[in-house]
């Protein structure tokens, strides 16, 4: 018989600035740790398992995510959505929940993720900004960003743009789209122009996003090309663009189970 026999779905947002990441480290501020505490709570201790669908680095948000959450026994979250919302304190937030069958995974799942990172120019720049958007020195135009960005588009390397490890077997991805557009909604008095690099793929490795983004703030076409096309060459580090500007925009499922 399953240990943990009932299993549920939540779609969940949060605010990255306060936190070290999603992952739980001893000693450190975590989505995972939060919201795995304010759970513990509001279910009176009764046993249960979490799993994300993505490990966001340090300071990065999430507009929508998922959390799968294997439980010993049935649980009416609906009705407990309300309590554990306010006890997250407003910067998590689980979105909604469902039933899903105790054998579907979440992380095989996830069919495309959408990130978009937000930058300016410090030129005039107000701190109040800063929660989401990086003010960053950026040399190439929107058009030139746009070309740079559709060399990322298909499978790639993408080695000599992440952070190795030692422990990942390949660092073969696939890039459905790059996206850069000025976003005028989010220009005020504050900011100057607001703009975004959204990128479009199935999964992601450990700074590949913040690394792409940075290479189309500053490089050239070649610059890009000879690293795509040697990953295991001797390169300098690509530097990692700020993390407070990325946020895990979109997160789509495979049909559920």
């Amino acid at each position: 018989m399953l240990s943990k026999p009932f299993s549920y779905l939540f779609s969940i947002s949060y605010f990255g600035a306060r936190f070290k990441g999603w992952a739980k480290q001893p000693e450190q501020p975590t989505v995972e740790g939060k919201l795995e505490r304010v759970l513990r709570f509001v279910l009176e201790e009764r046993p249960f398992r979490l799993i994300g669908s993505s490990r966001t680095d340090s300071g990065v948000s999430c507009r929508k995510g998922y959390v799968q959450l294997f439980a010993e026994e049935e649980i009416e979250f609906e009705s407990l959505l309300e309590t554990i919302n306010t006890h997250l304190g407003g910067e998590i937030r689980l979105e909604g929940v469902e039933p899903i069958a105790r054998d579907f995974n979440l992380i095989q799942s996830v069919h495309q993720k959408t990130y978009r990172y937000f930058f300016a120019s410090p030129q005039n720049f107000h701190p109040f900004a800063s929660s989401f958007v990086s003010a960053v020195p950026f040399s190439n135009s929107l058009d030139q960003m746009q070309e740079l960005g559709s060399l990322f588009v298909g499978r790639h390397n993408f080695k000599a743009f992440c952070q190795p490890s030692a422990t990942k077997s390949s660092y073969e991805r696939s890039i459905e789209a790059v996206r850069l557009f000025e976003l005028d909604e989010m220009n005020s008095s504050y900011t100057p122009p607001v703009f975004v690099v959204e990128v479009v793929g199935q999964g992601f490795l450990h700074h590949q996003v913040r690394k792409m983004v940075y290479a189309i703030w500053n490089w050239n076409a070649v610059q890009i090309q000879e690293r795509l096309e040697n990953p295991e060459g001797n390169w300098a580090p690509v530097p990692t663009a700020p993390a407070n500007g990325l946020v895990l925009w979109d997160t789509v499922l495979e049909k559920k189970s």
